[in-house]
């Protein structure tokens, strides 16, 4: 499926909404509305490993699974690691995972799912999950394409460019060279370096990006990195200055 229908479908679902509950789209998306009132999808908090018998396998004690989704019957279980009311700091992975769920699959996969007797016999007499979301399969294409339709509908693009105009006064794209780095920013690159295993380069640069990217995040109620990958696809945070078309050849 191309990103621009993808695109187009998380767009047409907020406009189904808001026409249904007479509402103005604006940020942060209501997105707990939009899955639990609007697609009438159940939505849980368990222990994930637990419930699916699945040892964890995230650093420490970290989960590896943070969303499972049974298509068959609109059933969501987020794991209670990111529980917000428990864990306030996670409210932007919670709400992210609420829209990979609820969104990307509902809306793109569950047409590819047999619903019927055959399928239910495959589970025999525990349902299983029909998508289970680990961190470790997060770059399968099904997860790539639930993870893009959560940012179309986390951070619609008519909204973030209004948001960044408004907040840094321009239309133009940052570059990465536009930036210098602070000691804010070289901390929150070492935290990565230590934690996640990036290399130097890259986890600076992706420091730089994000220190653009927060205070756009606070509004739209996402993480810096979810925002600063946003941001990045729609042209406005650019790595190197765009290459301008030739036109030899074509005079």
């Amino acid at each position: 499926m191309p990103d621009d229908a993808i695109e187009r479908d998380a767009e047409a679902l907020l406009a189904q909404y808001a026409h249904a509950r007479g509402v103005e789209i604006k940020a942060p998306i209501a997105i707990e509305d939009i899955v639990e009132k609007h697609l009438k999808l159940r939505v849980e908090f368990d222990d994930l490993h637990r419930l699916l018998d699945v040892p964890r396998s995230g650093l420490g004690l970290d989960p590896d699974i943070f969303g499972a989704i049974w298509l068959d019957t609109g059933r969501i279980v987020i794991d209670e690691s990111l529980d917000p009311d428990e864990r306030p700091a996670m409210e932007g992975r919670y709400r992210f995972t609420l829209a990979h769920e609820g969104g990307g699959h509902w809306r793109l996969h569950r047409g590819l799912v047999r619903s019927d007797r055959d399928q239910e016999a495959l589970f025999a007499d525990v349902p299983k999950p029909t998508v289970v979301c680990r961190s470790s399969q997060a770059k399968e294409r099904v997860e790539w394409q639930a993870d893009f339709y959560a940012s179309c509908l986390l951070m619609p693009r008519r909204l973030v460019h209004a948001e960044w105009q408004e907040r840094l006064g321009r239309t133009k794209p940052l570059l990465l060279s536009d930036l210098r780095p602070n000691e804010k920013v070289m901390s929150r690159a070492r935290t990565m370096i230590h934690e996640q295993g990036r290399g130097e380069v890259e986890a600076v640069d992706d420091a730089l990006f994000e220190s653009v990217a927060e205070p756009i995040a606070r509004r739209f109620g996402v993480s810096r990195a979810a925002m600063r990958i946003r941001l990045e696809k729609l042209g406005l945070l650019l790595r190197a200055e765009p290459k301008q078309q030739s036109l030899k050849g074509v005079l």
